[in-house]
C-alpha cells in the first residue's frame, strides 16, 4: 500500500511540474482549455435569440425624403473684409513720434457659415440674402465632398433670399414642391449646417402659415416650424416627407442664439417668384404707390366708422407719386386692390407688390364716410434697406 501512495505522489508531482512548465512557456495553451467549456456553454441552443432582417425599415421612417433631398443640400463658405476702427491714440503726436505714422490699421478678415439649395441642374443655389451678403468670397461644399466658388445672380434683400451660381457637372436639383397643399400639423424636415457641424436633419411639423407682422423682412408670408433651426442653417431646405422643397429656412425666435422651437422658413411660393424675377431682369420688379400705410387700430376704426380689419389707413402720400396722381388723400382707408379685399398694411403690401408697373390697377378707398374707387397708375417700386427698426418708409416697407 505504502508502495502504491509513493507511486501516486510522484505522478502528481510529475503532472503538476509539467502544467507548470506548460503554463509558463504555453499559457495560451492553458486559456484554450480552460474557455472551451464556456464556449459550448455559451453558443448552445440554451440561449434563443432572434435577429431582424437586414432590410427592415423602422416604422415612420422618413430615410427616403432624406435620401432624396439631402445631396441637394450644400454648406456656404463666406469671407470678406471689414475696416477695422482707426485707433484713438494714433491723434496722439507723440503716439505716432513713436508708434508710427500709418493710424489705419489692415483689415480684418472675416468669416461666416450658412447653407444652400440647389435648384438647378445647372448650378443655380437659392439662399438667404443675409448668408451672401457684402461677401467677397463664398464657396460652396457638395455632400460628396466637391467644392465650388460661387458668384451672385441676384439678390432680394426684401425677402432675403439670394441666387447664387456654381460651375460643377452632374448636380443632384431639388424637386420643388406646393406649400398650397400643405397644412398646420404636416411633419416636415429642416436640412442645413447648425453650427458648422455638418449636414444635419431635424424633424418637426408645420406650426402656421402665412405669418407676418414680425418685422424681419420687408415681405413675409413665413412657414413657422418647431423643426430645430439654428445658426448655420440660414438659407437650408425645409422638405416636406416625400423630400420635396417646400420653404428656405430664414430665421428663428431665440432669446439664447439657439432653437427654442419657433423657426421660420420662406414660402416656396416666394422662392419661385423671386427665381424668375431675378433670371428675368437681374432682380425682383414690385408694383409701387407711393403711401405710407397704417394698420386701423380699434381706437382709429371707432373714429372712422370702419371695421378693424377692413382695410389700412393711407397715413402719408408721397408727393407726385402714383397715387398722388389719381387723387389718393391722406385719410382715406384703402380697402381693395381690384376685386381683392385688404385686411391689413402687410395684406396691402403684398397685394400692391404684385400688380405690374405701368397698368392701372383699380383701388377702393373710404372718404369720410363714402366709398370711392381710383384708377391708379401703378409705378416701380425701388429696393428699400432692410431695417430692424419700426419706423415706416414709403408702402409701409421696414
Amino acid at each position: 500500500m505504502r508502495r502504491l501512495w509513493l507511486l501516486f505522489a510522484q505522478v502528481a508531482t510529475i503532472c503538476l511540474a509539467l502544467l507548470l512548465i506548460v503554463s509558463t512557456l504555453k499559457p495560451e495553451w492553458v486559456n484554450k482549455f480552460s474557455s472551451f467549456g464556456k464556449s459550448a456553454h455559451l453558443t448552445s441552443s440554451t440561449i434563443p435569440m432572434l435577429e431582424a432582417p437586414i432590410n427592415t425599415v423602422a416604422p415612420g421612417s422618413y430615410r427616403d425624403a432624406a435620401k432624396r433631398a439631402m445631396p441637394s443640400v450644400v454648406n456656404i463658405f463666406t469671407t470678406k473684409e471689414v475696416k477695422r476702427a482707426k485707433n484713438p491714440l494714433y491723434n496722439d503726436p507723440l503716439f505716432r513720434r513713436f508708434f508710427g505714422q500709418n493710424p489705419n490699421p489692415p483689415p480684418e478678415k472675416q468669416s461666416s457659415l450658412g447653407s444652400g439649395v440647389i435648384v438647378s441642374a445647372n448650378g443655380y443655389v437659392i439662399t438667404n440674402n443675409h448668408v451672401v451678403n457684402s461677401a467677397d468670397e463664398i464657396d460652396v461644399v457638395l455632400t460628396d465632398g466637391r467644392k465650388a466658388i460661387a458668384k451672385v445672380v441676384g439678390t432680394d434683400p426684401e425677402t432675403d433670399l439670394a441666387l447664387i451660381k456654381i460651375d460643377l457637372p452632374d448636380l443632384p436639383a431639388i424637386t420643388l414642391g406646393h406649400i398650397e397643399k400643405a397644412s398646420v400639423g404636416d411633419v416636415v424636415l429642416a436640412i442645413g449646417n447648425p453650427f458648422g457641424v455638418g449636414q444635419t436633419i431635424t424633424m418637426g411639423i408645420i406650426s402656421a402659415l402665412a405669418r407676418n407682422h414680425l418685422d424681419i423682412n420687408t415681405f413675409e408670408n413665413f412657414i413657422q416650424t418647431d423643426a430645430a433651426i439654428n445658426p448655420g442653417n440660414s438659407g437650408g431646405a425645409l422638405i416636406d416627407t416625400n423630400g420635396n422643397l417646400i420653404g428656405i429656412n430664414s430665421a428663428i425666435f431665440s432669446q439664447n442664439g439657439g432653437s427654442l422651437g419657433i423657426g421660420f422658413a420662406i414660402p416656396v411660393s416666394t422662392v419661385k417668384s423671386v427665381m424668375d424675377g431675378i433670371m428675368a431682369n437681374g432682380h425682383v420688379i414690385r408694383g409701387w404707390i407711393g403711401v405710407e400705410p397704417q394698420d386701423v387700430t380699434p381706437e382709429l376704426a371707432e373714429n372712422f366708422g370702419v371695421k378693424e380689419n377692413a382695410g389700412t389707413l393711407i397715413a402719408g402720400v408721397i408727393r407726385s407719386g402714383p397715387a398722388d396722381r389719381a387723387g389718393v388723400k391722406p385719410g382715406d382707408i384703402l380697402v381693395k386692390v381690384n376685386d381683392t379685399q385688404v385686411t391689413d398694411r402687410v395684406a396691402m403690401m403684398n397685394l400692391i407688390a404684385q400688380l405690374p408697373p405701368d397698368q392701372k390697377a383699380k383701388l377702393t378707398f373710404l372718404r369720410k364716410g363714402k366709398t370711392l374707387t381710383l384708377d391708379v397708375l401703378i409705378g416701380t417700386r425701388q429696393p428699400q434697406p432692410v431695417s430692424t427698426t419700426n419706423d415706416d418708409d414709403e408702402d409701409g416697407a421696414k
